[in-house]
């Protein structure tokens, strides 16, 4: 690689997260440690005080469900009493609790930390995969967040960057930087393109005003709790519910 100074491309995504870099005018997703593109955004904290990030993160989950912690990225920005908090507070195995400023924490261990705190492990560990593919220290970077994200959840994206040693250059809705990737800007003319995006945690979509060069975010909405998580979760309650059935005529 050259010695040009880099700035990475983070998905931080509430099921999972990845790295890439631009080689010339392509994108290059990066693999992470254990040899793969996608890292669980997942972060443990064990009883000995080492924190897991990833895979590693997720096959300790079932013997530490209180100190593993998972879809933070709902969290991330919002207060305590917020809706989105209370439903999250039903599904998740960890505790939510409420910090000193209002906002809405995760507890391990006895110790609190804020949700941008979390993701700072995951994007750490993403620096870590680039830093170890170009051979040289990273300290810039792109994040992408949802389209619906307010101004108070972008910052607490922002500080996640920053905590994990990161400048964050600009922070990019997701559906734009899809629309980029795809390079509908640079197709000429006006257009207006949707962008679906299903996730593991959830599902957004977004009408996009393209004309040149110039990315307009026109219209999004979206369904925090409608991934590939909650249709699991949904099989899941289906056939325990099928099998209690079962049970009782047996």
């Amino acid at each position: 690689m050259s010695g040009k100074e880099v700035a990475i491309g983070i998905d931080l995504g509430t099921t999972n997260s990845c790295v890439s870099i631009m080689e010339g005018k392509k994108p290059k997703v990066i693999e992470n440690a254990e040899g793969v593109r996608v890292t669980p955004s997942i972060v443990a904290f064990t009883a000995n005080g080492e924190v897991l990030v990833g895979d590693s993160a997720k096959r300790q989950a079932i013997p530490n469900p209180k100190n593993t912690f998972f879809a933070t990225k709902r969290l991330i920005g919002r207060t305590f009493d917020d809706p989105t908090v209370k439903k999250d507070q039903e599904l998740v195995p960890y505790n939510i609790v409420r910090a000193n400023n209002g906002d809405a924490w995760v507890e391990a261990n006895g110790n609190k930390y804020s949700p941008s705190q979390i993701g700072a492990h995951i994007l750490q560990k993403m620096k870590a995969a680039a830093e170890r593919y170009l051979g040289k220290p990273v300290n810039k970077a792109v994040i992408t967040v949802p389209a619906y994200f307010n101004d108070a959840q972008r910052q607490a994206t922002k500080d996640a960057g920053q905590i994990a040693g990161l400048e964050v250059l600009r922070i990019v809705n997701e559906p734009t930087a899809a629309a980029l990737a795809y390079g509908f800007d640079k197709a000429g003319g006006s257009k207006n393109v949707v962008v679906y995006d299903l996730g593991g945690g959830t599902f957004d979509v977004s009408v996009l005003n393209l004309e040149d060069g110039v990315v307009e975010v026109k219209a999004t909405n979206g369904d925090t709790f409608l991934g590939g998580e909650d249709f699991d979760m949904r099989l899941l309650n289906y056939l325990v519910d099928e099998f209690k059935k079962v049970m009782v005529l047996i």
